[in-house]
């Protein structure tokens, strides 16, 4: 903690000219309310939401889902995602949990739906990724001129 309080000075030195030992503190204060906003139990559950989206059948679903615009079966989804029924069982009960995809019985027959959240997520995706890798807002033309991307 000595070694971050000390480059933490530095740092406050380097942006207001001279730095005493309250503006450290104050720093950190103002730092750990930071902290605290975030609170840990949301914090957890934003990381469970990214987690089921980290595998590409789960990802792949939601996408699909998403598409959709509205219920698909699992017999449906089987078709479209190359997995063992076990295994997609497995990734839309793991896509539930985690409130990306709704689930209801319709008779003999299991449909699933993306939830709003999904909807925002991939929309969010989709709006900063393109196919060739460069993200929106980078111009059509490749990098700025005169940037170093470095």
């Amino acid at each position: 903690m000595a070694d971050t309080t000390e480059r933490l000075h530095r740092y406050l030195e380097d942006e207001l000219g001279a730095c005493r030992r309250e503006d450290v503190d104050d720093r950190l204060d103002h730092l750990g309310t930071l902290e605290a906003a975030l609170g840990t139990a949301q914090v957890e559950v934003e990381l469970d939401v990214l987690s089921a989206l980290a595998n590409g059948t789960r990802y792949r679903l939601v996408r699909i889902l998403v598409a959709a615009d509205g219920d698909l079966c699992v017999c449906e989804l089987n078709a479209v995602v190359d997995v063992t029924e076990s295994g997609l069982s497995h990734a839309l009960s793991a896509l539930v949990d985690a409130g990306l995809v709704d689930a209801r019985k319709d008779g003999r027959w299991k449909k699933y739906r993306a939830t709003n959240r999904a909807v925002a997520l991939v929309t969010v995706l989709e709006g900063s990724v393109r196919v060739d890798g460069v993200a929106d807002g980078d111009g059509e033309d490749g990098p700025n001129p005169g940037v170093s991307n470095e």
